[in-house]
């Protein structure tokens, strides 16, 4: 378990060095919020680990003689305390990039934490569902509340999803202006990075037919998708919202707002869609995270490649 980090015994000086380096991770490197309390959320676990581990006020001096031998007593410790090896790695990922923060600023240096490995984590494969499943989903939400704009918002809101692949963050955050152009919209994803989505006929039907019927006189420059009093729709209420969809239709728990917009891959990959197209419809960063998606339906790949491939005709 971890503590508050305002409870742990840290000098002023290392309470300084992280509040600005939060804030150079988010007005320089502008990583997304959630990331930079994540890695905040790491650098917690190891404080409260070394006061165990080492005693005494945590200070830059303690933290730059800390050796090899201490951030593996770290990572087991974590491990005995239940935390997943993907949790682990991305814990090394938010540390390491402290411990570099402050190298690169004067404050300290510590050669040892670049010496430490990454718990090795098997990457799970997505998990879409089927294209008549996601069309029961998309028509499900709004039949279940046809009387009330709520169905409507949810029938948009999970088309966005299927029909351009956006992230549930990336579907929350588009705006009036963002949907009123003619066929595309500009998102900005992971790392603040833009890309162009093709708004696909089906889906601006959808969204059209939930502004049209939803209470609320939306500006230009706010998001479109909001809750029963008008703010910004939480995602939690998005994912109640499908959780409750598939419990109806009978479907697993993976089947989730991100499922949708693994499916939007896995069915595009699978009708013969090449990977670059799809790394950049996804803001992938890495072209081995977009080569998951083969691996989801080797059957149907196989005859797509057989199909086009010049050498396997004839």
């Amino acid at each position: 378990m971890t503590a508050d980090i305002t409870i742990l015994p840290l000098s002023a000086e290392v309470i300084d060095a992280l509040a600005r380096w939060r804030g150079w991770l988010q007005d320089e490197k502008r990583i997304a919020d959630n990331t930079v309390e994540s890695y905040g959320f790491d650098l917690q676990n190891l404080f409260h680990f070394l006061t165990l581990h080492r005693g005494g006020q945590i200070t830059i001096a303690m933290l730059s003689s800390l050796t090899l031998t201490d951030f593996r007593a770290w990572l087991a410790h974590s491990a005995a305390d239940h935390i997943g090896a993907a949790s682990r790695a991305r814990a090394v990922a938010g540390v390491r990039n402290f411990f570099r923060w402050c190298d690169r600023s004067g404050q300290m240096r510590n050669e040892a934490i670049d010496l430490l490995k990454v718990p090795k984590t098997s990457r799970r494969l997505p998990r879409p569902v089927t294209e008549t499943q996601a069309q029961d989903i998309i028509s499900l939400a709004a039949d279940s509340l046809q009387d009330s704009w709520i169905g409507l918002r949810d029938e948009a809101l999970f088309t966005v999803l299927y029909g351009a692949g956006l992230r549930i963050s990336e579907a929350l955050g588009l705006t009036r202006a963002d949907i009123m152009r003619h066929d595309r919209v500009t998102v900005t994803g992971k790392g603040n990075k833009q890309r162009n989505v093709p708004l696909l006929p089906v889906v601006r039907v959808a969204v059209e037919k939930y502004l049209a019927a939803c209470p609320y006189a939306l500006k230009d420059d706010t998001p479109i998708f909001v809750g029963l009093r008008g703010e910004a729709l939480n995602p939690a209420v998005a994912q109640r919202s499908l959780r409750s969809l598939r419990r109806q239709l009978g479907l697993p728990d993976s089947v989730t707002p991100h499922a949708l917009r693994h499916s939007f891959a896995t069915h595009l990959l699978a009708s013969g869609a090449d990977l670059r197209s799809l790394q950049e419809l996804l803001g992938h960063s890495s072209l081995s995270t977009t080569q998951l998606y083969t691996k989801v339906d080797p059957q149907q790949l196989s005859a797509t490649y057989r199909a086009a491939h010049p050498r396997a005709k004839g």
